[in-house]
């Protein structure tokens, strides 16, 4: 039993099996999984009904699980931010580079080697996706 906000197995182990530059894409129910991922990814379908579960509500979880870097984002083809991308870099520790691709860039880099994790999420607001990096631990000083 954890007592902790992240419960979810598959998850926990994907994330304990990933390093230091692996990424995390949270993805919304547009979102190609099968075909713009890297295919050694694992795949975890949140996308239990639409609505359920937000891109929103998974990244909320995950800044207290993980380190992160950086984080990448999509944005519509005359490079406006959808207004998510706002509430993203809210949830994001402060200082956190937000980096911004047109669809077909994004969907390049999450086609990465070092995409280690696909979560689709049931999130319905259109370019709600985020490739996570994972930052490092730093030891205790």
């Amino acid at each position: 039993m954890l007592k902790y906000q992240l419960l979810h197995p598959e998850i926990l182990a994907a994330l304990g099996s990933a390093g230091h530059g692996a990424k995390i894409l949270i993805a919304d129910s547009n979102y190609p999984f099968s075909t713009r991922a890297n295919p050694a990814a694992k795949r975890v379908y949140l996308n239990f009904a639409p609505g359920l579960i937000s891109a929103t509500d998974i990244l909320r979880v995950l800044v207290d699980a993980i380190p992160i870097e950086r984080a990448d984002v999509m944005v519509r083809d005359d490079g406006s931010e959808a207004p998510i991308v706002a509430e993203f870099r809210a949830l994001l520790p402060p200082g956190t580079p937000v980096h911004t691709h047109k669809r077909f860039e994004f969907y390049d880099a999450c086609r990465d080697s070092d995409t280690a994790l696909v979560i689709a999420s049931g999130e319905q607001r259109v370019y709600a996706n985020i490739l996570l990096t994972i930052g490092v631990v730093l030891p205790p000083q």
